[in-house]
């Protein structure tokens, strides 16, 4: 297996950056993710990692071999794709043995492979089927076999699950882990689903419009936004802006406007006085309550709408005109309705800043 490492990459397609000055570090046997929205540049960095593209800036390397300029069939690689890029014509063994076969690896071997890969993406016995008699998750694992047969040193996926319906979706996220874990192969993953990257990957790096947001582990990303597009994308936010008015030890008083002041409990960066800030708070953060308790970060709103999403209900409430976005479990509802008013609290730590 490899280690991928990006320095200061950029790729240009004429006048159009499609990734800018990014430096990044996939240890070996990690699985990375790259996610984003559509036209952020994470296709184009998985491609000039596969070789399809050349960087018009920086280097890329494979532990501490340079491969910038490789071909594709120089790099140890191998590339699922979003279509799957099947040949129909093809049998399954014929599909997956097919990049043995422009190998040149014995006829003995390409047998032996391309069972084992089989059995590993749970399709053994099905290696005299034609793909196009094969169900969409059939052939995403096809694809997934042909991959791994050759044994590269890094597996890269480009929206692998975006064709297959949720449930296939579920199951097949859970046999591309599987799979990588028993593997221990450098797997590279992109994707614009959230959730899709969160629950596979070891770390993640989320990316827009050609540059890095942030990068870290999936808690970090979901729980420590480094900037206000990160909170918005990674789950939901509430963002307020407000002024810092007063700081005692690690406790931050913000004021938000003229009635509503919460405290944040920030340990880690260095804010003053009069400094103005975004905070952002998770739905599923903030604890309703009909009764005062007199906490800290506690105030009262009236709800103006609720909708049970089966297993979660959500509540948006308002504060003196200011809208919040509560999530509660579906299975804990205590009976709020709407125009009740309520009293709702945010702990400290869930309170997070994030610098103008």
């Amino acid at each position: 297996m490899s280690s991928v490492r990006l320095s200061n990459i950029s790729k240009k397609f004429g006048d159009f950056v499609a990734v800018k000055d990014i430096d990044l570090i996939i240890n070996d046997g990690e699985f990375f993710s790259l996610l984003g929205p559509s036209g952020c540049g994470k296709t184009t960095l998985l491609r000039l990692i596969a070789g399809f593209y050349t960087p018009t800036t920086g280097r890329i390397f494979f532990d501490d071999r340079d491969v910038s300029y490789l071909p594709v069939n120089k790099r140890s690689t191998a590339m699922v794709f979003q279509n799957y890029a099947l040949f129909p014509h093809m049998t399954v063994f014929e599909n997956v043995a097919f990049g043995l076969q422009a190998r040149k690896v014995p006829k003995s071997e390409i047998k032996d492979r391309v069972g084992k890969s089989l059995e590993l993406v749970n399709l053994s016995g099905m290696e005299n089927r034609r793909v196009t008699q094969l169900s969409g998750g059939q052939q995403q694992r096809v694809a997934l076999a042909r991959a791994i047969v050759i044994e590269p040193e890094i597996l890269l996926l480009d929206e692998p699950l975006s064709n297959l319906d949720a449930k296939l979706r579920r199951e097949t996220r859970e046999q591309i882990q599987k799979l990588q874990s028993e593997l221990k192969i450098t797997t590279i993953y992109v994707t614009h689903d959230q959730e899709e990257a969160l629950t596979l990957s070891d770390r993640l790096a989320l990316l827009n419009e050609g540059t890095c947001q942030q990068i870290g582990t999936p808690y970090q990303i979901y729980s420590q936004p480094s900037n206000s597009f990160v909170a918005k994308f990674i789950g939901r936010s509430n963002l307020l802006n407000g002024t810092v008015k007063n700081i005692i030890n690690d406790k931050i008083t913000i004021e938000i406007n003229d009635k509503m002041y919460l405290v944040s409990k920030e340990t880690e960066k260095y804010y003053s006085i009069g400094q103005r800030i975004v905070l952002a708070i998770k739905p599923e953060s903030i604890r309703l309550s009909k009764a005062e308790k007199s906490g800290a970060n506690e105030i009262k709103g009236e709800i103006k709408a609720k909708r049970f999403n089966g297993y979660m209900i959500e509540y948006d409430i308002d504060i003196d005109g200011l809208s919040l976005n509560v999530l509660s479990l579906g299975d804990s509802d205590e009976g709020f309705e709407v125009s009740d008013k309520v009293y709702i609290m945010i702990p400290e730590d869930k309170v997070k800043i994030i610098v103008i």
